[in-house]
């Protein structure tokens, strides 16, 4: 800056020079008026005088201090900021740079889900040196795969279980009713019915939006107890009873955590709770609606457990599982040493993975709490194979799950089933604005507004789901068939490969740590060395009977 401007500057400070040209400019736009008689340059005025008035109150204002010292211009500081995001969704973000998903990722559940061409020309924009690139294994005497509707029976492992439900390897995860809208709901559902998979309710209960679809649905019970809740917030018997008999019910999944907000309750403001909200969830309307960090019907594994029978009995015989994201690995060994002991098993585990999603959580908990999906997966397989208990529990997992290869990885990793809620999430037009917790989701996807519902409509958006569902399993058995195999249950971590530093590169079944037959049976009667460190660290410090760790002896 020039000498004489600085020193102009010192006296009448530059930065008011847009809030001063407001004042000139009106007065000469009010002049023009008045010799011309327009009534442009009158209006032109009029705008610049409450330009002028936004400075005079952008000085006295003391929540912002750019404001203060940049009074008018300052606020473009805040406009870039708003528009900033979509900014670098379109014109600066690459292909695969993920921010949580890249737009290689989103283009491709788009492509699938609106039944577009999915191939890519001119080869893979992956740099497949480098580190971490991963591969699958596949064979010079492929298979053929006759249906891509590969299927998982969960419930017929010898627990008290009467109804096993047959579901798809691919279904949608956890999302509740307030969190997404009655319009996205509906289109979920219908899509699921039509493609036979299965439609997680989330923990806001079965909604009359779940009901209409008539798909399949995994009621999630989570420490609010909605859907089954009494006036004081405790589990009621005889409510869940009511929901959970219904045919459209498969399972009952317990939520202990979730990946993206682990050990963190919730509360949705009374505003928000709307009566249709009120009415799947059980609570008053316009009251807030708050989930407890834990839950009130136990308190130690043993209790759990018993609380898992209790619902498969309650349910008439239906499969019972948890959710639960992988924390203190010593309360997860403190429950399968309560399965068993107690010999009450669930029917299933699903693992989620700190990289999930959530409408909204603190950024702590996003970025720096839970285990991410590969170690917490591998941990209760590890354990239950360790024991020779694998047989006995199906395992479902969750955690920026949106293409075949994620479905596959995930098979190598001891799953038998894949959710997936941002992927279903793109199929119905979501554009990853992150604005879900505002209200004002863009694509209706994510709001309770019926103005912005309405922009999605859900006949087409049923399509989008069934077809991104269709083709997505399509893929997977394109992959099975490369690899030589007959389904994906037969995908190991043999057949994947990552490669590390410089010209190294490992299978999967090398890289990573996994646990023998019987192996921890051995080690916990000393014959036989520990499979890793956490379990000789805390598996005799872990007691069936409380989820704290005993003392050292």
């Amino acid at each position: 800056m020039p000498t004489w401007m600085m020193r102009l500057s010192n006296r009448v400070p530059i930065r008011y020079g847009a809030w001063a040209m407001t004042l000139i400019l009106g007065g000469l736009c009010l002049s023009l008026g008045a010799a011309r008689g327009s009534v442009l340059w009158y209006a032109l005025s009029v705008l610049m005088g409450l330009l002028f008035c936004l400075g005079i109150r952008d000085v006295r204002q003391t929540q912002k201090a750019v404001l203060r010292n940049y009074p008018v211009i300052g606020h473009l500081r805040y406009l870039l900021e708003f528009i900033r995001p979509e900014m670098r969704q379109y014109f600066i973000e690459g292909d695969n740079e993920a921010a949580p998903f890249s737009r290689q990722q989103r283009s491709l559940v788009y492509q699938r889900a609106k039944g577009a061409p999915d191939k890519r020309p001119f080869g893979t924009q992956k740099d497949v040196t480098a580190e971490g690139y991963e591969w699958l294994s596949h064979s010079v005497a492929p298979t053929e795969v006759s249906s891509h509707d590969f299927r998982v029976l969960i419930g017929a492992a010898g627990s008290s279980c009467t109804q096993p439900y047959s579901a798809s390897l691919f279904n949608i995860s956890a999302m509740s009713f307030g969190a997404l809208s009655a319009n996205a709901i509906l289109a979920l559902n219908h899509g699921a019915a039509r493609g036979h998979f299965a439609h997680d309710t989330g923990e806001g209960s079965v909604s009359r939006y779940h009901r209409e679809g008539g798909g399949d649905l995994i009621w999630e019970i989570g420490s609010g107890y909605f859907g089954c809740r009494s006036p004081q917030g405790s589990f009621d018997e005889a409510r869940f009873i009511e929901n959970a008999t219904q045919p459209q019910v498969k399972m009952i999944e317990i939520k202990l955590s979730q990946g993206a907000k682990p050990g963190h309750g919730g509360v949705l403001p009374g505003p928000k709770v709307t009566p249709e909200i009120a009415e799947a969830r059980g609570v008053p309307v316009g009251k807030d609606c708050v989930s407890p960090a834990s839950h009130s019907a136990f308190s130690t594994p043993l209790e759990m457990v018993r609380f898992i029978e209790r619902l498969r009995t309650l349910s008439g015989g239906k499969p019972v599982g948890i959710k639960l994201c992988i924390g203190h690995p010593w309360e997860w060994f403190a429950m399968v040493k309560a399965m068993r002991e107690s010999g009450l098993w669930p029917d299933f585990i699903v693992v989620d993975g700190a990289e999930g999603g959530t409408g909204a959580a603190p950024l702590e908990f996003t970025d720096h709490v839970g285990a991410p999906l590969q170690e917490g997966l591998l941990l209760v397989h590890n354990t239950l194979v360790g024991l020779g208990e694998r047989h006995r529990v199906k395992l479902g997992c969750a955690g920026k799950v949106v293409s075949a290869f994620d479905i596959a990885r995930m098979m190598a990793l001891g799953a038998d089933w894949c959710n997936s809620a941002r992927g279903f999430m793109f199929a119905l037009g979501c554009i990853q604005a992150q604005s879900c917790h505002t209200g004002h989701c863009p694509t209706g996807v994510t709001t309770q507004d019926p103005a912005r519902q309405r922009a999605l409509v859900v006949p087409d958006k049923t399509e989008r789901v069934y077809r991104y569902h269709q083709n997505t399993l399509h893929a997977l058995k394109e992959l099975v068939q490369a690899a030589g195999l007959h389904h994906p249950h037969e995908i190991t971590a043999d057949h994947i490969v990552r490669r590390g530093a410089g010209h190294v590169v490992h299978r999967l079944s090398n890289l990573l740590p996994f646990t023998a037959e019987g192996q921890l049976l051995a080690a916990e009667a000393g014959q036989g060395p520990w499979p890793q460190p956490v379990f000789e660290q805390y598996w005799h410090r872990a007691q069936a009977g409380s989820f704290e760790l005993q003392a050292k002896a």
